[in-house]
């Protein structure tokens, strides 16, 4: 018996990759580190944005809580459309503690993004890492079709 799945309907052409994804990102379940996704507006005073993004760009930030982190212990990668970013904390042997609450784990974290979008940077301020993306404004493309007549 075969699956039937939303994407599986004969009008959705080419689906198949989103299909893919969305399985992917059901199997990541952890939630640390915790992350906000906001969209910034131009008039935010953010230098960085104003001087990257591309007018009439839609820029997404993503800011992870990393306390603990320095920027010699997170390594952000792009492939294809996921952003990967990881943490990982080397054990300090020279360090003798009376009570450990605050964990050292590794941890990785991946988003997906649309084609088309750029990465504009990223910074680690105050234990919050934020990576920006920029969403270029989509242009409406119509395109006429020739009809060639066979006879």
């Amino acid at each position: 018996m075969s699956r039937m799945t939303p994407f599986s309907n004969p009008l959705l052409l080419g689906f198949d990759s989103v299909e893919r994804t969305l399985e992917r990102l059901q199997k990541s379940g952890d939630g640390y580190p915790p992350y906000n996704i906001e969209r910034i507006h131009a008039g935010a005073g953010d230098d960085r944005i104003q001087t990257d993004a591309g007018g009439g760009d839609t820029v997404i930030r993503i800011t992870l809580a990393v306390a603990g982190f320095g920027p010699g212990d997170l390594d952000i990668t792009t492939e294809e459309n996921q952003l990967t970013i990881r943490g990982s904390q080397a054990d300090q042997k020279d360090r003798d503690f009376l009570y450990r609450g605050i964990a050292s784990r590794q941890f990785q974290r991946s988003f997906l993004f649309a084609d088309g979008m750029r990465i504009l940077g990223a910074e680690l301020r105050n234990g919050l890492l934020s990576i920006d993306l920029a969403r270029p404004k989509p242009e409406r493309v119509v395109k006429k079709i020739d009809i060639v007549v066979a006879d």
